[in-house]
């Protein structure tokens, strides 16, 4: 696969709140062309909290353009690409967590479980076709879910695997992004509301169609990494 070829940032604009962490006040849609290899010519937008590695089949494509150890990072990133179809889409979507407790903001007031949430549309470049949106007919796999006990986030001290600080901690199966793997074991996504995942930065810099969906696993909370994918068959028209 050709090297990335990063365009300009847009907007991106960082601030500190008065606890000197970073705020999620930032203006975030960030556009990349990042190469790919096929006969048509793909946008992507996609929204996550908090972060996303995007392949498109079998190939490593793309990550958040916010490193994923950036405490309430909210962003939407426009990734345009080349393709073929049938195009196998695969995402790992990860929520902000500081260890494998699955907690954030460690030590602090704020010591709590994070919640995820995520949305994609992929759209033909030069005729704004919708070609896929994230929706219930996506296969998903959770791979990693912390802690295991909610109990865990009232801890003084969570210590990893010790006490209500227990997780379920799997390795990504083997071939997982590859157009011919075999996920019909895996959950179907889950669809969850607005009100539940509580989208913001960046989410209404685009304009979603009505068919895309936050998706996620069916707990929002305690999953913190899932890997989901779909296959487009063909171009459409």
């Amino acid at each position: 696969m050709r090297r990335a070829r990063l365009l300009p940032i847009l907007a991106l604009a960082a601030f500190v709140g008065c606890d000197g962490r970073p705020t999620s006040d930032a203006a975030v849609l960030n556009e990349r062309t990042v190469g790919g290899d096929g006969a048509t010519t793909v946008t992507a937008e996609i929204w996550v909290d908090n972060w996303f590695a995007l392949s498109i089949n079998g190939e490593a494509l793309v990550e958040d353009s916010v490193a994923y150890r950036t405490e309430r990072s909210f962003n939407a990133d426009r990734v345009t690409f080349s393709a073929d179809f049938p195009m196998t889409i695969a995402f790992e979507f990860r929520d902000f967590m500081e260890n494998d407790t699955g907690l954030e903001y460690i030590g602090s007031s704020r010591q709590q479980i994070g919640d995820g949430g995520a949305i994609a549309q992929f759209r033909n470049a030069e005729t704004g076709e919708l070609l896929a949106v994230t929706d219930s007919s996506w296969q998903c796999r959770v791979i990693h879910r912390a802690p295991l006990d909610a109990a865990c986030a009232d801890e003084a001290d969570p210590k990893v695997g010790e006490g209500s600080c227990q997780a379920m901690i799997e390795p990504a199966p083997a071939g997982w992004t590859a157009a011919g793997f075999d996920d019909a074991g895996w959950d179907p996504a889950v669809e969850h509301a607005a009100s539940e995942v509580r989208p913001k930065d960046g989410y209404d810099a685009v304009d979603w169609a009505s068919e895309a969906r936050l998706i996620w696993s069916a707990d929002l909370r305690l999953d913190n990494i899932v890997l989901c994918r779909t296959t487009v068959q063909q171009r459409p028209g």
